[in-house]
């Protein structure tokens, strides 16, 4: 079974690259963030032509987050749905051939002056309750999606350029523990303990020739699954404007693909 998360900053702008990873790498749940447009406006025709349908969370703009899928993905829960007043649209779960699968677009914070930065640390807290209410940790789960988070110092390339911001200080890292506290474990750092692999690149700076990354966006697993774990890597090639045929912009984030044997 294969799990994806991609961040593709845009749909209307990557609709013809993520068609063609799709008929491609033949995932059987992707997870999208940053649709940026309203669930109406969403293609699921366009998807539909390549074996996919699609569940989403949509918002003019900004944010949006979608589980497209192979088959009719099951209890499809839209949101954290824990009575705040949230109009942003950065959760969306479902079950799809067993697995509970649960993709997010974690808040970036801005800065750490701005009213951006408490609303992240809350969203991350209300997720951990969201996991205790809703799930148990012997369930077989994935979180997955744009964390906005690095771990640890291997995360990046640029510790100095980071260390400190919104993306990687005590406190957000500690909010993100408190997630894999809850029962869950960093699918890719199981197979991967060195640093030097990352998921996003700035545009700005010549970020991705440079390789100065970052890894935010990850896969999150129940301690069941760890032993149908066969791979997890990054798609860098995605990140490369000629990746793909029609020759579409790529995003700022690379797919990160998770591979069970079930």
């Amino acid at each position: 079974m294969r799990i994806v998360t991609w961040n593709v900053n845009s749909i209307r702008v990557r609709l013809q690259r993520v068609k063609a990873w799709l008929a491609a790498e033949q995932p059987d749940a992707l997870c999208l963030q940053e649709l940026k447009v309203e669930d109406g406006a969403f293609p699921h025709a366009e998807f539909e032509e390549v074996g996919y349908r699609a569940v989403t969370h949509g918002q003019k703009t900004y944010n949006g987050v979608a589980i497209l899928t192979k088959d009719e993905p099951q209890d499809v829960v839209i949101g954290l749905d824990d009575g705040v007043d949230d109009s942003q649209a950065r959760l969306i779960a479902a079950t799809v051939n067993g697995v509970r699968v649960i993709g997010g677009y974690f808040p970036n914070g801005g800065t750490l002056d701005s009213d951006k930065y408490p609303y992240k640390l809350a969203w991350l807290s209300r997720l951990r309750k969201y996991l205790e209410t809703r799930h148990n940790p012997e369930e077989d789960l994935v979180l997955c999606g744009d964390f906005n988070v690095a771990m640890d110092e291997r995360d990046m390339k640029n510790v100095d350029k980071w260390r400190g911001g919104v993306l990687f200080n005590e406190e957000v890292v500690g909010r993100v523990q408190d997630l894999l506290d809850w029962g869950l474990v960093d699918s890719f750092r199981q197979l991967h303990e060195d640093g030097g692999m990352f998921s996003w690149w700035d545009y700005r700076g010549l970020s991705f020739p440079k390789n100065d990354g970052l890894r935010i966006d990850h896969l999150f697993i129940t301690k069941p699954l760890l032993g149908q774990l066969k791979n997890v890597r990054i798609d860098r090639d995605q990140r490369k404007k000629g990746a793909c045929p029609e020759g579409s912009k790529a995003s700022d984030h690379a797919p990160v693909i998770l591979d069970l044997d079930r």
